[in-house]
């Protein structure tokens, strides 16, 4: 999903950069491509607009990175400026490869002419992205954290990725069964069902619960139900809860 999402808004940028290239060279502003076939004129246009999407970005990341919670508006100004650097250098090299040279005093002026632009294809790239927020967004997967494991979170550290048993209750506390051992923790029987429900398991005696995934085996004793766990733990399913768990499957 994020790869799809990052090649979405990588595309995206592309096609932008491409229009406003083509845009920019059928105006030429400021007759910057001077006499050029537009062909030749969208290419240098395309040039500078990379240039200064290149700087742009580089200068928002950066900026993102050491000030995570920093003004959007201050990180869009700082792209402008870093943008409008990135075109000038493009601009003198070109210039100069093609055996011309930009005079000294020219600079400043060709700096305020290329923030003017670098300005305003840093406004319309943050209307676009802002515009197109939601669909870059991941969506939710709305997957509440599963019963079992939040229980397990009461217990030492050790048992906390452990595969739930059983829980059985013992005066104040509960013994806590786990392909990892045995825990005791303050609680009632009671309290931890309630936390349990939704989970694959049941109460199936007023002093155990079960979960369904750990019942190894099922053996009868004095006409009553037992089911023994993967450790060999014998529960007892009383006769109150003997129809629930027959119901859920715990039993046949």
């Amino acid at each position: 999903m994020r790869i799809a999402i990052e090649w979405q808004k990588m595309r995206r940028t592309l096609i932008a950069f491409v229009a406003v290239s083509a845009f920019l060279a059928f105006i030429n502003p400021y007759n910057a491509a001077g006499t050029m076939s537009y062909p030749a004129a969208f290419l240098y246009w395309l040039g500078m607009v990379g240039a200064g999407g290149l700087g742009g970005n580089l200068a928002v990341m950066a900026y993102k990175y050491i000030f995570p919670d920093g003004p959007r508006l201050v990180g869009l100004a700082i792209s402008a400026l870093m943008a409008t650097v990135a075109v000038l250098i493009f601009i003198v090299v070109v210039t100069v490869a093609r055996g011309y040279y930009v005079p000294l005093e020219a600079i400043p002026r060709l700096f305020f002419l290329i923030l003017v632009i670098s300005i305003a294809i840093t406004a319309m790239s943050d209307l676009i992205d802002r515009a197109f927020a939601n669909e870059d967004t991941p969506p939710e997967t709305g997957k509440a954290v599963e019963p079992m494991a939040a229980f397990l979170e009461r217990l030492p550290v050790k048992y906390r990725t452990a595969e739930l048993h059983a829980i059985s209750s013992e005066d104040h506390y509960l013994r806590v069964y786990t392909n990892l051992g045995e825990a005791l923790i303050l609680m009632r029987l009671a309290d931890a069902v309630r936390e349990l429900e939704g989970a694959a398991g049941a109460q199936v005696h007023r002093s155990w619960w079960i979960a369904k995934a750990s019942i190894a085996d099922e053996k009868r004793q004095n006409g009553r139900s037992l089911l023994v766990l993967k450790s060999g733990t014998e529960v007892p399913v009383s006769r109150s809860y003997h129809a629930r768990a027959k119901e859920l499957g715990l039993i046949t």
